[in-house]
C-alpha cells in the first residue's frame, strides 16, 4: 500500500509522505507494516478532522447587548410636544 493508492482514499488529495528510517535494517515486510499502520492512522485522523460550517458564537456575543439604536432628532422633547 502506497501514500497514492487510490483505495485509501481521494487519490488528489493525498500527499505523500516520506518515511526515513534512522536505525536498523528493517526488512521489507517490516517497512510495508509500518506504512500500512501509519497511513491507515493518517487516513482515518484526516478524515475525521472537520472543521464547523459556520463558527459558534461565544458566551461573549451571547450575551452581549445589541448596540443602541441612534437618537432621533425629529421628535419633540416629551410628550407635550412644546
Amino acid at each position: 500500500m502506497s501514500a497514492t493508492d487510490p483505495s485509501a482514499g481521494e487519490a488528489d488529495s493525498v500527499t505523500p509522505v516520506r518515511l526515513d528510517v534512522v536505525r536498523g535494517a528493517p526488512t521489507p515486510e517490516e517497512l510495508a507494516a509500518v506504512i500500512a499502520v501509519v497511513g491507515e492512522a493518517y487516513a482515518s485522523e484526516a478524515a475525521s478532522a472537520v472543521a464547523e460550517d459556520a463558527p459558534r458564537p461565544s458566551p461573549w456575543q451571547l450575551s452581549a447587548r445589541s448596540l443602541r439604536h441612534p437618537l432621533r432628532r425629529d421628535l419633540e422633547w416629551g410628550s407635550y410636544g412644546g
